[in-house]
């Protein structure tokens, strides 16, 4: 049989920050399984998703995955997990800049990234 790959349904995105590496391990037409690897002072920027849930799994770290409404800050060991629904923002990062390495399931659905705008405080 002549199977194609069906990959997951994914609206037009930009990722414009550094990270070291991600890597595909599973990917079916509402969902996708990564490992994502990022060095000293990198991070996943704030952003959200309109239809998926993230599922955070640790691999090394720690890490730090951070969300607004509601407003948490989760610190992740080695096997630890967490997951953050959908249109919710979160911004992930290692513990005081450290290097960290996770396992990330998205679904179920359209994968988009929509980033969340940061404004400077105001100087008076």
């Amino acid at each position: 049989k002549n199977r194609r790959a069906k990959l997951m349904q994914s609206k037009p995105y930009k990722l414009d920050y550094p990270i070291l590496s991600r890597e595909t391990i599973m990917e079916g037409i509402d969902m996708k399984v990564n490992i994502v690897t990022c060095g000293v002072g990198q991070c996943i920027p704030w952003h959200f998703h309109n239809e998926i849930t993230d599922s955070f799994v640790c691999l090394s770290g720690p890490m730090v995955v951070e969300t607004r409404a509601p407003r948490k800050k989760h610190i992740l060991q080695t096997g630890d997990r967490c997951e953050v629904l959908p249109k919710v923002a979160h911004y992930v990062h290692g513990l005081d800049n450290g290097a960290f390495k996770f396992l990330l399931a998205q679904g179920v659905g359209t994968y988009d990234n929509i980033p969340v705008v940061q404004y400077p405080l105001a100087v008076e």
